[in-house]
Order: structure tokens, then sequence, then C-alpha cells
């Protein structure tokens, strides 16, 4: 393989590549701003200038300085067997230094409230390879802030003209509404007159922005960067399987933003995804268990309601009667398996069903032009379910045969031989269809509904179990392309609700008799700590079984089903969480 050595380390690069995508495999760092590996080489910046020499095959392949010695831009060089480049030589050091000090010139020093600073380029790059004084006397240029669109605020004097943005919207989104308007200091990026930054993929350009320009209104001024832990994560609301960085603190999330992955969604994730985890907080989420006494639902502790519903769930067994499990496609696999696990060591004829999956509209595919599962594509799933198909799946093992749909399993569980059934949810939309209602009949059939949201089909209910989102639990997920991805929880349950891996647990625990542990006798376990100034662990008490551990339920089920052995084999894990570090060292005053 052919190797190149940059700044004293020998690297081996692929052909084709340019010297900068060569050190950043390789782990040299090189200063860039305007290079990003999903766009074009447009080599604006120069601050990633350095110097070049290279064999010479008209002269015994001696090594010679390119361009007679002239700094050249790595972004835009390919790189070429024997090279030797340096980034960190006096005359490249002196160009880097020439850079930072005219992209701050007109640049306002509004870091402490700025949005982007702990991880701004432009902060770090002037820490790393600029001055530490300003020689420029003169008035700065002031620009003013602009609302580009309904998600992005643009803070012009910030703007140092990499022009990633204006590359994006036409090269990958093809919608153009960023241009770049004027020439030399009054140079601005600016949308057309009556075309707002509005496109389905809008929120990337906060992400590609290296400095403070491009702001995400959401996020706007809503915590410091440091303060924030990320987790790694999986889309949850399409069928694309997104990879995904939740920034949260203290239990609260704040911001979703793309993780690279080449096979699945490149740099990029859609504003639906980015913006779509709202109902997480939501006032209508279902925080607590309720159980029908009187003909009223009322919250009672998790105890009593466990008792109910097995004890609704075995009369219907004993009194001959089938019972129905309906699993969401928005469950986890692990989730899946340890329902149908339950319901069948009650019933082992128990019917099971994949719930109803949602579809808005045709996939989207960017850029235009191009077909799913292209290299550096990205499409907008039409279907908005996480794991319809890791359900399939599971179900089918477990079964032996096709789980029926949504509808199949409705008209078989309408029939009087069907004594019980199990609802599962987690749509942050209505998901129940006029004929799962039906089925949902108590004077007909003992019923319970498992959600993270109030609505219709729980107040059909017996027994009402609070859910979560996928956001306050791990397990893994099969996307529209057939990868099996893992990923962690991020943020603890709210308050009473509970991981449906985990109700299902529990009820085969109290189905089992184990007894229930109280006082200093209960297990408690600790779920999170709080990343924020002041770290608070959170506790979790568990009274009757040990907490749902996503990766022992994968080992369960590959011994419990040949099929399912991919689940340890071929499920891709998601890379370690981290807690944001600001890059400049702490004093303590």
């Amino acid at each position: 393989m052919p190797t190149i050595t940059i700044n004293g380390k020998v690297c081996e690069f692929t052909p084709g590549q340019m010297i900068l995508q060569a050190a950043q495999s390789s782990g040299v760092e090189v200063p860039s701003y305007c290079y990003h590996d999903g766009l074009s080489i447009v080599a604006s910046c120069r601050i990633c200038l350095g110097e070049v020499w290279a064999p010479n095959p008209r002269n015994e392949n001696k090594l010679e300085p390119m361009m007679g010695g002239k700094l050249v831009p790595t972004c835009q060089t390919p790189a070429s067997d024997g090279m030797v480049v340096h980034t960190d030589s006096p005359k490249a050091i002196a160009n880097q230094r020439s850079v930072m000090e005219y992209l701050l010139i007109n640049h306002p020093l509004d870091c402490p409230v700025c949005d982007q600073s702990g991880e701004c380029f432009l902060q770090d790059y002037s820490y790393q390879y600029g001055r530490g004084v300003s020689r420029f006397q003169e008035q700065k240029v002031k620009n003013p802030k602009k609302n580009v669109g309904p998600n992005v605020w643009l803070y012009a004097d910030r703007c140092i003209m990499c022009t990633r943005c204006v590359r994006f919207t036409r090269e990958v989104t093809g919608t153009s509404e960023l241009y770049v308007d004027g020439r030399g200091n009054k140079e601005e990026i600016d949308v057309f007159p009556g075309v707002p930054l509005d496109n389905p993929m809008s929120g990337n350009v906060i992400d590609l922005c290296p400095v403070g320009a491009l702001l995400d209104k959401d996020f706007l001024f809503a915590q410091r960067v440091w303060f924030l832990k990320s987790t790694a994560s999986i889309d949850g609301l399409t069928a694309g399987g997104d990879n995904l960085w939740v920034d949260h603190n203290e239990g609260k999330v704040f911001r979703v933003r793309p993780r690279e992955n080449a096979e699945v969604n490149a740099w990029w994730i859609s504003d639906e995804v980015r913006y779509g985890w709202k109902h997480v907080a939501s006032e209508n989420r279902l925080t607590a268990p309720l159980r029908r006494q009187h003909g009223v639902l009322i919250a009672d502790d998790y105890n009593r309601v466990y008792d109910s519903t097995v004890a609704g769930l075995r009369k219907a067994a004993d009194g001959g009667k089938h019972i129905g499990l309906l699993v969401s496609p928005h469950l986890t696999c692990e989730e899946a398996f340890a329902l149908a696990s339950l319901v069948r060591s009650i019933d082992s004829g128990a019917i099971l069903g994949v719930g109803p999956v949602r579809f808005e509209g045709e996939d989207q595919t960017f850029p235009p032009g191009s077909e799913a599962g292209d290299a550096n594509t990205y499409t907008i799933r039409a279907e908005k379910a996480p794991n319809a198909r890791g359900v399939r799946r599971v179900l089918k093992a477990v079964l032996g045969s096709e789980p029926m749909e949504a509808d199949d399993w409705a008209k078989r569980c309408s029939q009087s031989d069907v004594g019980a059934v199990v609802l599962t949810g987690n749509d942050h939309k209505p998901w129940a269809t006029d004929a799962i209602e039906r089925v949902a009949d108590r004077s007909a059939r003992f019923v319970v509904v498992i959600d993270t949201l109030a609505a219709a089909i729980a107040d059909r209910a017996d027994i009402v179990l609070p859910g979560v989102t996928w956001l306050e639990k791990a397990g893994t997920f099969e996307n529209a392309g057939g990868l099996l991805q893992a990923f962690e929880r991020s943020v603890p349950p709210i308050e009473f609700a509970k991981s449906e891996g985990q109700i299902a647990l529990d009820l085969a625990a109290v189905l089992g008799g184990a007894a229930v542990l109280m006082g200093a006798h209960a297990r408690v376990a600790i779920v999170d700590e709080g990343p924020g100034q002041v770290p608070g662990a959170i506790e979790e008490a568990l009274p009757r079984q040990m907490l749902f551990d996503a990766a022992g339920i994968r080992e369960q089920m590959a011994d419990a089903h040949s099929e399912l052995g991919v689940f340890t084999t071929d499920v891709r894990i998601a890379p370690k969480s981290g807690k944001h570090e600001p890059d400049m060292e702490m004093v303590e005053l």
C-alpha cells in the first residue's frame, strides 16, 4: 500500500485520497475549516496549506519541493507514494497564524454568550495556531442576526465564509436556499428573497458550521456543551436506523445530532429525526400504573397492578381462552422477545401480532437523483416505525411461523375464544386502528395496554402500564436495510414509567411467585449519574426482578432459538458514550 509522511508520521493511504484525507485517516491533525468529507472541495479557507515534497521521476526520484516550495492546499492535493508533507514547518505555521488573524479581524468577541463555545473550531484553532494578541485597530464590520428558516438563526458577523452550508444546500438537498452575497469584507451568507431555509434536512447546516454562525433555534441558550453527556443512539421514529448522538444533562434531553455511519445515514439526519423527540417530555405522558376499580381507572402501586394483570391473564387462560399480544414496531427486539415469552408461558397458543406500521408519503433520497443504498446518500423513510422487521424476526422465531399483521390480528382476536389481549403502543402519534379499538372491549375480554402517551385506547383498558420512549431504554432495532443496531439508554425513565422489557420481567417474576422485597431487603440499582455541575445518582427500586439488561436478553434469545443467533453475532454495538469536555484547561479561582 502506498505511504506518505505527514509531520514525521508515515501514513498509508488509498490512491485517490487527498493529503488531508490521508492525514485524518491516520490520526494526524491538520487544521481545516471548509473541507468536509460529504461536500465538494473548494480549498477556500487556506488554513490547511502545507509544504509538500515529492519524488521527481525526472531526477532519479529525489525529493523536491512541489510548486517551487510554495505552500499547497492539502485538502485539494492528491497524495502520492513517497510524499513528505509538513504542516508544522515555520512557513506553514506562519500561514496558519496569518489565516487566523484574518478570520478574527471582524469576528466579534462574544464567546461567553455563543452557543458554539466549547465545540468551536475557531476557538480551538485560535488557541492552537493563532496569535495571542490582535493587531487590528480599525472598526469591525458588523452584520445583523438573520432568521433564515424555521429552525436556524444566522449570526452573520461570526461567519468565516467556509461555504459548507451553501454547498450542502446545493449538493446534498438540491434546494439551494443559501448563497454568497457581496465581496471582500462585505461578503456574507444569505437566503434568496422569499425562499427560507426550509428543506427536510435544513438542520444539518448547524452541524456543518465550524463556528457559531448557524445556530439551532431549539437549542439556543439552552445549555453549555461542556455540561452535556452524549449517548450513542439510533433513530426511534422512522425505519431508517439513523445513527445519533443524544446530548443530555441531569436526565433531560437537549438536542439530537447525527453520528457518522457510511452504511446508514452518512453524515446527516432529517429534521424529523432531529426535532421529533419532544414527546419524551410531553405533558401527555403516562407516568403511573393504572388499574380499573368500580369502572374507573385509578393510579395504584405496581405490586397491586401487577397482581391484577397476572390474575386477569391467568383467568382467561384457565377458562380455556387464548391471549392476544400485539407487539408495537416501536419496541426493541429484546422487548418483543420478553413480552412474547411472558404471554406464551401463560398460554402456549397465544396469538402474536405486529402492531400498526405507519407510513407518511414516500421515501426521499438525497442528493436528488440518487438511489437508496448508493454511497454517501441519505434516505428519509416513509415508514415511521423503527423496528417492524426486528419484531417480525423475533416473533417468527418464537412462533415458528410468520406473525400476524395488525389488521389480521385484530380480526382474529375479535373472536369469542380470545379472553385477554395485551396491547403495546409507544408511537408518538395515534396508532390504534378502528379494528384494534374494537378488540379493546372490556365487556368481551380482559384488556392490558402498555403505552407512553395517554390515548383513547388506554381509556378502554382494565390495566394501563406506563412504558418509556426509546431514549429511556436500551435495545436493538432492525432498520429498513436489515441492519441490526444496538443502542444504550440516554436518560432515565420519567417518574414511574418502566420499559416494556422491565414490565415483562416483573410480570414473569409475579407469575413465578417471586416474593416482594420491601424496605432494607429491596434491591436498588443506580441507572444514571447526572453529568451536570452537581452530579446526582438516580436510583431505581427493584422489588421483584433484576434490571432489564438488553445484552443479557440477546444471549437468552440466541440460546432459546437458533434463528436468533444473529443477535449475538451480527448486532452493531454503539460506541461508548461520553461527557463533553472543554478544550481549555479549567483553572480553579
